[in-house]
């Protein structure tokens, strides 16, 4: 089968591969179209150091099955599906209790670290279990549900963020995830909506998909203008999709007392925490990892129109020009959102 390997730092080739084995559980599946995530493109100079060459990257996919394992239940040839890009053991202390993001095992499709390599979907044909598999109907296009593990990124971080009909939120980063993260936030039932970024573009685009406000930090106050916005009190939460000190620090000054910060980027290792903010004000801060079984509810919400997804997809490219795109996107291309890969 054709691949994408990551042959080294900064450096991808579309290869011949063996196609890869079925195992007893498993569905062989043809990748109709994958998604190129921001962690993909801080593996490919890695920086990140979760995608160590020589591996195929590639996580938010659908396509169709065109293998299933001996004990597969289920799932049959010519299914459309989706799955999650965290494969779960179905056996720890945390799968048991129903944390399968947080699964004592759990490996990430195109990813490779010290503790694991499982190759990606940045190619003809990927191998996934059964258990993190789902179906997608008809009506769906390949190119949106490969979104939809993204789309559970934002479902799961408004899930985890405390909330009531009418409550305000600040959104600091309005990058791909920040914008699916604003569309949930709505849905949640949050009323007033503050989109922080520093490209005007994307905060026009933010107030597109349910924005009520937008900031741009380079030439803006946050706190000033979030603080007037609700009457002096500040927000009653606020989500960072950056991932950096300078955005983590503006989201513990944007809430008011007693309000929360929900910390769904993951770019930098470690930020500083503004101790005396979090203790005085009694703020509660929660961690998102990935996502915790909500894609079906991800499916439903793509089917039905929901969640947009097709406002936020740049560009679609076969897999010998996807070398090219990662460069463009390594440097920051203006206006480049989401490249969607069809390796079939």
């Amino acid at each position: 089968m054709k691949a994408l390997l990551l042959t080294e730092v900064k450096k991808l080739q579309v290869v011949d591969m063996p196609e890869p084995t079925c195992g007893p559980m498993d569905l062989l599946v043809k990748v109709k179209a994958c998604g190129i995530c921001g962690s993909d493109i801080h593996g490919f100079d890695g920086s990140s150091g979760r995608r160590i060459p020589p591996l195929v990257m590639g996580h938010e996919a659908a396509g169709i099955v065109q293998a299933v394992g001996s004990e597969v239940q289920g799932f049959k040839v010519g299914d459309r599906v989706t799955f999650d890009s965290t494969v779960s053991c179905s056996k720890c202390h945390y799968c048991k209790k129903g944390s399968i993001n947080l699964c004592e095992n759990r490996q990430v499709l195109g990813v490779s670290c010290k503790e694991f390599r499982r190759q990606g979907a940045f190619a003809e044909f990927v191998t996934v279990p059964q258990n993190i598999a789902y179906p997608i109907p008809d009506s769906l296009p390949f190119e949106h549900a490969a979104m939809i593990e993204a789309v559970s990124i934002a479902v799961h971080a408004t899930n985890r963020t405390p909330r009531s009909i009418g409550g305000s939120v600040v959104v600091v980063g309005a990058g791909m995830i920040g914008l699916l993260c604003i569309q949930t936030l709505k849905l949640a039932g949050f009323s007033k909506i503050i989109a922080v970024d520093l490209e005007d573009e994307k905060l026009q685009l933010a107030k597109k998909l349910g924005a009520t406000h937008s900031i741009n930090a380079r030439t803006q106050d946050p706190i000033s203008l979030v603080l007037e916005w609700t009457q002096g009190r500040g927000a009653d939460a606020a989500m960072e999709v950056v991932g950096a000190n300078k955005p983590v620090s503006t989201c513990f000054q944007v809430v008011r007392r007693g309000g929360s910060v929900t910390l769904v980027g993951n770019l930098t290792p470690t930020v500083e925490l503004p101790l005396q903010t979090v203790v005085t004000r009694e703020l509660s801060v929660y961690g998102s990892c990935a996502s915790n079984g909500e894609i079906p509810q991800c499916i439903e919400l793509l089917a039905s129109g929901a969640i947009q997804v097709a406002p936020l997809i740049t560009a679609t490219t076969d897999l010998e020009n996807t070398p090219r795109w990662f460069d463009r996107l390594y440097a920051g291309e203006k206006g480049a959102m989401k490249v969607i890969v069809t390796p079939s």
